[in-house]
């Protein structure tokens, strides 16, 4: 199950918030206790003050003033010792100030003020009296708290939901694109957090549409040029059906025969350069010195054939991390090329070197080159020069980019330092 973003920040900015609210109110309600208790010690003291003066002023009147300071609903009730009878709970030999002590009914808060004349006061209050008042006082200033909590929950959520509202509305329009030709979604009124990540859409947007782009054409391209020989097998055919006699239908087997090998050469590099376009980018380390020695005794026979000095220059032990197979396709194509535009007599070099952190393949002909103009075009998908021989699709160089791209290499077309020719240059970072 997935997680929702705004669920998430309303449950946690929700539970933050009654959690602060609640620890902020039994903060203010105990203090508010406190000060509720210190406040009734305050008011013992001041009625034992305004008593014991009012009894040394006139004792006619004392009885008429403690009436008027005792409160019923505070349960109040106030001594002048020796004059009244020494209740059960009080004990002569307290000192003056405030005391709790136990009486039968409970306990009881009392506070004891002496005179100059040797008088004494006591003015005493039942706890649980005090108690009551305390938390009556104390719960008047809760209340309100407690009741502005779910008003502030209820705020966050409606907040969250507004703050990401942009979000859904992304969401929904990048769902209303086109499948075929998706457009760059509006930054407008976005958050700035979310800005960075709708530029990498809009970013990856372009990629797609630049990659659908170029499906597009390769695929118009490779219907073109499989029309071409299927077109050519077809009259072929037909020319051979209408041969006369033995030899003439040998004679017409052979241009089939080539313009079938033609479309199967064509068909597989068409596959070969799908795959690499799949493929998963990396590899292993991979010793490319051996995968040179191997490509050599392979292309071996066919440059003796061709009467071709193909040779190979190894001058470093070049470690690179790569899919042996991958490696081997951009180095295949390259000898490819090079064996079929160098003329009989001449050479084709392998050369493997490391120049500082990088690794560097070179194959080196000795053939007509290619223009400097035409050296970044010959890597797209079907060109080819005008006038160049050789029977090549304009497909191999694609798909030794395609695949040099993989393996997070580079590949570049260069002139050699002496001569005419061309060299064709891979190069990758070294495996440390």
């Amino acid at each position: 199950m997935k997680r929702s973003l705004r669920r998430q920040l309303s449950l946690m900015l929700g539970g933050i918030t009654l959690l602060a609210g609640l620890l902020a109110a039994l903060s203010s309600f105990g203090l508010a206790y406190s000060e509720a208790r210190e406040f009734q010690d305050d008011m013992l003291r001041q009625i034992a003050a305004m008593s014991a003066r009012s009894a040394r002023d006139s004792v006619a009147s004392q009885g008429g003033v403690d009436d008027a300071l005792s409160d019923p609903e505070s349960r109040i009730e106030i001594l002048h010792l020796p004059r009244d009878p020494l209740p059960d709970w009080l004990s002569g030999e307290l000192q003056p100030g405030f005391h709790t002590l136990s009486a039968g009914s409970g306990r009881l808060r009392v506070f004891i003020r002496d005179t100059a004349s040797g008088q004494r006061t006591v003015v005493a209050q039942p706890t649980e009296t005090r108690n009551e008042i305390a938390i009556n006082s104390a719960l008047r200033t809760l209340i309100p708290l407690l009741l502005l909590l779910p008003l502030l929950v209820w705020l966050i959520v409606r907040i969250v939901r507004s703050e990401l509202a942009p979000i859904t509305r992304l969401s929904r329009s990048l769902d209303e694109q086109a499948a075929i030709s998706p457009q760059s979604v509006p930054d407008d009124g976005l958050p700035s957090e979310i800005t960075p990540f709708v530029h990498a859409i809009n970013r990856l947007l372009q990629r797609v549409n630049h990659l659908m782009a170029q499906q597009r054409r390769f695929i118009a391209d490779a219907a073109h040029e499989l029309r071409s020989p299927l077109t050519a097998l077809s009259l072929q055919a037909q020319n051979l059906e209408k041969a006369g006699t033995f030899e003439a239908m040998r004679a017409r087997v052979a241009p089939l025969r080539a313009g079938i090998e033609r479309a199967r050469r064509l068909t597989e590099q068409l596959l070969s350069l799908a795959r690499t376009q799949t493929s998963t980018p990396g590899g292993t380390p991979l010793d490319a010195s051996q995968l040179a020695r191997e490509l050599i005794a392979e292309y071996l026979p066919l440059a003796e054939a061709r009467g071709i000095d193909l040779g190979l220059e190894d001058g470093a032990n070049v470690l690179l991390a790569a899919e042996p197979q991958t490696l081997r396709a951009v180095l295949k194509n390259a000898l490819d090329n090079a064996l079929r535009y160098t003329p009989s007599g001449r050479a084709v070099t392998l050369r493997l070197y490391v120049e500082g952190e990088d690794g560097v393949i070179d194959v080196a002909d000795t053939g007509p080159g290619i223009p400097a103009a035409e050296r970044e075009r010959v890597f797209d998908p079907f060109y080819r020069i005008e006038g160049a021989g050789g029977e090549g699709s304009g497909l191999g160089l694609a798909i030794a980019r395609e695949a040099a791209l993989r393996l997070g290499g580079s590949i570049s077309l260069h002139e050699p330092p002496r001569g005419a020719g061309l060299v064709f240059r891979y190069r990758q970072r070294c495996e440390p």
